[in-house]
């Protein structure tokens, strides 16, 4: 069993109201837009992070990180990437990704806005975490907190916090 945070676009700040969220997870999943590699320093001294670079974040981030992550968390095949749109309307060539590599949940960031949908036609659980930074279209500051457990998914708890300006 397996507990997960999952942030997205902190655009170099993290906000320290989430770190007692962190603190009981086994792993920390960040869908990119890091925009420091301190973000992923302290996060890293949380729990081990696994990360995707965006397209804010510079040479460093993409020397470190890819751009689409694959790998198995207990059971379930995971492909996280930052730009990937939703069920219905992935981004280009994420259709294609999908069919190849049949996750069974596919993890995205980039629009800001916190979505979890299933899609029946490919069979996946989609999560976009939302945003934890202060640029944005965001109003509110969203992580996904949910535990993995053998080939389930479950316990899934939505953190917000307001968004200071």
């Amino acid at each position: 069993m397996k507990k997960i945070a999952l942030l997205s676009d902190t655009h170099g700040i993290l906000d320290s109201r989430f770190f007692p969220h962190f603190k009981d997870s086994d792993e920390i999943w960040h869908a990119g837009d890091i925009g420091s590699i301190n973000v992923i320093d302290t996060l890293n001294e949380i729990a081990p992070t696994k990360a995707v670079y965006g397209n804010i974040d510079n040479h460093i981030l993409r020397q470190i990180h890819k751009a689409t992550l694959l790998f198995k968390c207990e059971k379930i095949d995971v492909m996280m990437t930052h730009i990937g749109g939703y069920p219905g309307n992935y981004a280009k060539g994420i259709k294609e990704k999908i069919k190849l590599y049949e996750p069974k949940l596919f993890i995205c960031g980039h629009s800001h806005i916190l979505k979890v949908m299933y899609d029946k036609k490919h069979n996946v659980l989609h999560m976009n975490p939302g945003a934890i930074g202060n640029y944005g279209i965001h109003k509110v500051k969203t992580i996904i907190k949910f535990t993995i457990e053998e080939e389930s998914i479950k316990d899934l708890k939505i953190i917000e916090f307001p968004r200071k300006n």
